[in-house]
């Protein structure tokens, strides 16, 4: 085992912010001004360097609230203390809570009401935190006049009259209450009778992990060749470690390598009351039972990544709590979101996440079972693979930016109607782009976020790739781009024959599959002379020998374009040869240009009614480049016809797509046909790659038109990958720059492939474009501070 242990506070994985590279003092100046008009969330809470699941929970949430809202409004903080819990922080307090005190919620209360930027208070309620002055805080409830949330983290069943009534009473002060599982919410309606249109239930914040590789990381940690069965969180006799020692015997039997990792010291509280005794009576079983060489005690108060790097490693995660109303468990939420397999005893949080193949149950303190299990699953790769899979899928909604969002919406729903919510813009990670890219090309698709070489390489992904990190290249003229540039081009070229067509699919060895025959392949055509045309458009930066190769493959390529009649197909043709043709006009685009908008025009003439506006008897994927490619047209030659046509088709199209706030695209499940045009639409189904180029053709209307209309929408738009969709979760993973590969109904696929995580590259470098463009039109005079604050900031809606 390495020695690298701190003893600080764990830190939550950083998500960025907007990276403008504006190297003025322009942005902090605005910033600083605006934040001290933001209204202010008091947070009432134990805080590190408190070691306490509360205060880590709270810490992990306030932070994400910041990396999400940071300029919707400021968390403050009062800090729960003790007479026998007194700390030095290392980050701002507000406030101090001494909860042996009864007078300082009484003056708590005071200062409360006295300051008019608090607009509500949040407490996290433990009732272990409050047993001496119960009493004195229900009287600081009534005293206080802003909304109160309370967060209860225990929610016990079966009360007696008198702890009936004072949860009835909290209840009714609080103007909403926040719970972490279905059961909890039941509990207070059946067993408390509270109201439950007060009642929220958000789980309990989990962290995006990278997932790195199992063995890698266990060579790392000196653990090479173990079987790791793992269990964390402040030791206490509650969590029954001795279920597991008594359970190693029967285990090492059939797995002479297993390793139980025991991580975590023990509370504090414990340690106050009576010592080691717990961690002493397990040493001593272990002896006993001659476990020495199969249990190591991490005895730390973990780093996060850290501890993250212990769970990714775990082959099986061992939950043992005997507390049959633990109703929640942070420590069981972060083992599943590290694709930990969990076997866990039947707390309430555990029978709802781990139904359905995603864990397993034993009865408490059953050591016998606790064996079975564990064998069967060190046995069985598979199984352990798919439960983990599973695990993920039920655990990814509560992903700490998730988790903020849902707290974020319930403040804006108890806050006053000024209380506005802007998401802050993350910012650029290619690491899952650079990923996905071998020497040869960008692989097509990803098992969560490892990229599925046996899925091969399409010229789709490879164009859109390209054209994406040619943008990359242009605003930040980072070298190493060209690189992946270099890549993707060649790839294009490789697929070009001798008729001038492309070849779209081609497998992990580098030979063209048989789906090629099979598929039609001319929007894939379409996609690579888009790609060569953005190309050539950044001739002034870019290598000489990249633009010429683009241009020798872009003039075999179009011989024989104009005999293309799909409509998208024809679209990214004339996307292609506008850009092109903006670095070196060419009388021969230009015909090309001018033939295929023409043929979609007399499409649009065909199809189109008082009540559809479009090209086509059908709304299906990438609609948006069909009016930008006709607006393209127009920017290329001037016809009005085609400026017409643009505006009218996609004014028609952001009719159907946007409905106040928020963006809805065309559902893949049936699309939308002219006969159902009644706006009815599927819920699911929706794709990154068609608000991606709803973003980038709303960037081109914006400046043609100089419509904020447009401007309003591409923000909205954008806020879709980051959480203002019909699920309220983030699309766009900030932890591995993966993109989600769809929003279905109920879920998130989880799969961050190509085509998605270039789409939303796409359109956050489309985001940054429009930020700049926005500051240099107003840097030669005054900025108008207000909108340039707006326009970094997509608003979502309630």
């Amino acid at each position: 085992m390495r020695n690298r242990i701190p003893t600080q506070n764990a830190n939550s994985l950083p998500v960025g912010i907007l990276n403008t590279e504006f190297t003025t003092s322009i942005s902090n100046h605005l910033v600083s001004e605006t934040a001290t008009k933001l209204p202010e969330i008091l947070f009432i809470t134990t805080f590190p360097p408190r070691e306490c699941g509360i205060a880590t929970y709270s810490k992990d949430l306030i932070e994400s609230l910041n990396n999400k809202f940071k300029n919707s409004f400021k968390i403050k903080i009062c800090a729960l203390e003790s007479d026998a819990e007194r700390h030095q922080y290392n980050e701002p307090i507000k406030y101090i809570l001494n909860t042996d005190q009864p007078n300082d919620l009484y003056h708590l209360s005071k200062k409360i009401n006295a300051n008019n930027s608090i607009q509500m208070v949040l407490l996290q309620h433990e009732f272990g935190l409050f047993k001496k002055n119960e009493a004195n805080l229900i009287q600081f409830f009534y005293k206080i006049n802003k909304p109160i949330i309370i967060v209860f983290h225990t929610v016990l069943p079966n009360p007696d009259n008198s702890f009936k009534v004072n949860v009835q009473v909290i209840g009714q002060l609080a103007h909403s209450i926040i719970v972490m599982t279905q059961s909890a919410a039941r509990i207070l309606k059946n067993d408390y009778e509270i109201d439950p249109e007060k009642i929220t239930v958000i789980a309990h914040g989990t962290h995006l992990v990278p997932h790195s590789d199992k063995e890698l990381l266990k060579e790392e940690y000196n653990l090479a060749g173990k079987k790791v069965l793992s269990t964390f969180g402040l030791l206490s006799s509650g969590k029954s470690i001795e279920t597991t020692l008594d359970a190693m015997p029967s285990i090492i039997k059939e797995n002479k390598d297993v390793l139980f990792l025991i991580i975590g010291k023990t509370h504090p509280s414990v340690v106050k009351e009576e010592g080691e005794k717990y961690r002493t009576m397990l040493e001593a079983k272990i002896q006993t039972l001659q476990l020495q060489n199969h249990v190591l005690f991490v005895n730390a108060f973990l780093p996060l990544t850290q501890l993250l790097d212990f769970l990714q490693l775990t082959d099986i995660y061992l939950f043992t709590s005997k507390d049959p109303n633990q109703a929640v468990s942070g420590t069981f939420s972060y083992a599943i979101s590290c694709g930990c397999p969990i076997i866990s005893t039947p707390i309430p949080h555990a029978n709802e996440v781990l139904s359905k193949g995603a864990g397993i149950i034993i009865d408490f303190e059953n050591s016998n079972q606790l064996a079975k299990e564990v064998n069967h699953l060190l046995l069985d790769n598979l199984l352990r693979k798919n439960i983990s899979a599973n695990g993920l899928h039920k655990i990814a909604p509560t992903a700490w930016e998730n988790s903020a969002i849902a707290h974020a919406l319930l403040f804006k729903k108890t806050g006053s109607k000024n209380f506005n919510l802007e998401y802050k813009i993350p910012e650029i990670n290619l690491d899952h782009i650079k990923k996905l890219t071998t020497d040869f090309g960008m692989i097509q698709f990803s098992i969560v976020n490892q990229p599925d070489l046996e899925s091969g390489y399409t010229i789709d992904d490879n164009a859109r790739a390209m054209v994406a990190m040619c943008e990359h290249f242009e605003l930040h003229k980072d070298k190493t781009d060209l690189n992946y540039i270099q890549i993707y081009l060649n790839f294009i070229a490789s697929c070009l024959q001798d008729d001038g067509s492309f070849l779209n699919y081609v497998d992990e060895d580098g030979d063209f599959t048989d789906q090629n025959n099979e598929t039609n392949l001319e929007d894939s055509n379409g996609r690579a002379i888009w790609a060569l045309g953005y190309l050539i458009s950044l001739g002034a930066i870019l290598p000489l020998d990249l633009v010429e190769k683009a241009k020798l493959t872009l003039q075999l390529a179009i011989v024989n374009v104009t005999k293309i009649h799909s409509t998208r197909a024809m679209a990214f043709v004339i996307k292609g040869l506008y850009y092109a043709n903006s670095k070196e006009k060419s009388k021969q685009n230009t015909t090309i240009i001018k033939k295929l908008a023409d043929r979609m025009i007399q499409m649009y003439k065909h199809e189109s009614s008082p009540n559809w506006n479009w090209y086509e008897s059908y709304l299906t994927y990438g609609n948006s480049i069909l009016p930008e490619a006709m607006l393209c047209a127009y920017l290329s030659t001037g016809d009005k016809d085609y400026k017409k046509v643009a505006k009218n088709t996609f004014d028609f199209l952001l009719g159907k797509i946007f409905k106040e706030n928020s963006i809805k695209v065309i559902s893949n499940k049936g699309w939308m046909l002219k006969k159902d045009s009644d706006d009815k639409q599927v819920i699911g189904g929706e794709q990154p790659i068609d608000v991606a180029y709803t973003i980038l053709a709303l960037s081109k209307f914006s400046i043609a038109f100089k419509d904020q209309e447009y401007s309003r929408k591409l923000k909205i738009g954008f806020s879709w990958f980051l959480g203002n969709n019909h699920l309220h979760q983030i699309v766009y993973n900030p932890c591995t720059g993966g993109c989600y590969d769809g929003l279905e109904d109920t879920y998130i696929n989880l799969n961050q492939g190509a085509e998605s995580t270039v789409s939303y590259l796409m359109a956050r470098l489309t985001i940054e474009k429009m930020s700049r463009r926005h500051l240099k039109l107003h840097t030669s005079s005054q900025v108008n501070k207000e909108v340039f604050l707006k326009l970094s900031r997509p608003k979502i809606g309630a």
